[in-house]
């Protein structure tokens, strides 16, 4: 499960490493790369009838149903653009490089999971979001973005997809958010797969964070030898640390850290691992256009624009 989950980071472009740093305070980290190495992931699959385009919007929005969150932001159609699609390129984070990029791609429909537009209201349009629309209208691109209900989505979801590729047996729905459940908390098995072996080694742990989000993670080594359950919530999910304590997690794995967290980790003998914003929301993105892709039998590319954050 974790290779076939891995298997999605395979041509991801951030690859760039630099000596190892230590800090006195006990967190191991690497310098942040350079984002300057770029990929591309493409499905084989060309469609010989374009799809509606408000078909595969209306298939997101019942797969991963919206309207139960109370998001930062809108989710679902963003910007309209065209009727038809033969192409959907996916990504993490609306700029002006990844609709470029999309653009040169000729796709016609671009999913993501931060969107341009947040709070009630997009507000004035000032220069630099007339830049990133005026690239979509004049490409004629439409972009849909979907953020907490990607993240706590079971079969799509960040959390999910990484709570799988690090060897979950069980997922628990943990962090709620206005009532929803965004995260989960991963029963962990052992060696012994075929027994009531649970957990895994810490360090082997923090290993396979490495090697699934193909980059060096933030680790506050304060928890157990061995780790059987692990809170589980990507990008900025810090705050949820004290429920993953209240709930006897060994571990927390979330994507960017706040300053708290070290002396809050030590003080409550929880393992911290930040793993970055970025790298960690880069699987349900991903999944979500390789569903488009075998659904309505389109042409998905992952756009990746590697963020050290």
């Amino acid at each position: 499960m974790f290779s076939a989950v891995r298997g999605l980071l395979t041509n991801r472009g951030a690859q760039i490493r630099t000596g190892d740093l230590t800090d006195p305070n006990g967190a191991r980290y690497q310098a942040a790369p350079r984002p300057d190495a770029r990929s591309v992931f493409h499905t084989a699959m060309v469609a010989s009838v374009p799809a509606q385009t408000a078909d595969i919007l209306a298939d997101l929005d019942t797969l991963l149903e919206p309207s139960r969150f109370d998001d930062y932001g809108p989710n679902g159609l963003q910007v309209p653009g065209a009727a038809q699609t033969t192409t959907v390129a996916t990504g993490v984070s609306a700029s002006v490089e990844l609709f470029e990029r999309a653009a040169a791609e000729q796709a016609q429909l671009l999913i993501v999971h931060h969107g341009l537009f947040w709070g009630s209201s997009p507000g004035p349009i000032d220069a630099p979001l007339k830049r990133r629309l005026q690239i979509l209208f004049d490409a004629d691109i439409a972009l849909a973005a979907y953020h907490l209900p990607l993240d706590a989505h079971l079969t799509h979801g960040n959390n999910a997809l990484i709570a799988k590729a690090l060897g979950a047996t069980q997922l628990t729905p943990f962090a709620p958010h206005h009532g929803e459940p965004i995260g989960f908390i991963a029963t962990l098995l052992g060696p012994g797969a075929d027994t009531n072996d649970e957990g895994v080694l810490a360090q082997d742990l923090f290993t396979r964070v490495r090697e699934l989000t193909a980059r060096d993670p933030l680790v506050f080594d304060a928890g157990p030898a061995t780790v059987r359950r692990l809170a589980i919530v990507s990008g900025g999910g810090s705050d949820y640390l004290a429920d993953a304590i209240a709930q006897g997690a060994d571990a927390f794995l979330t994507g960017e850290p706040t300053e708290r967290v070290m002396a809050t980790a030590r003080e409550q003998g929880i393992h911290y691992i930040a793993a970055g914003h970025y790298a960690t929301e880069t699987f349900g993105v991903k999944a979500l256009g390789e569903h488009v892709a075998e659904r309505f039998g389109v042409r998905h590319v992952f756009l990746d624009v590697p963020n050290p954050i």
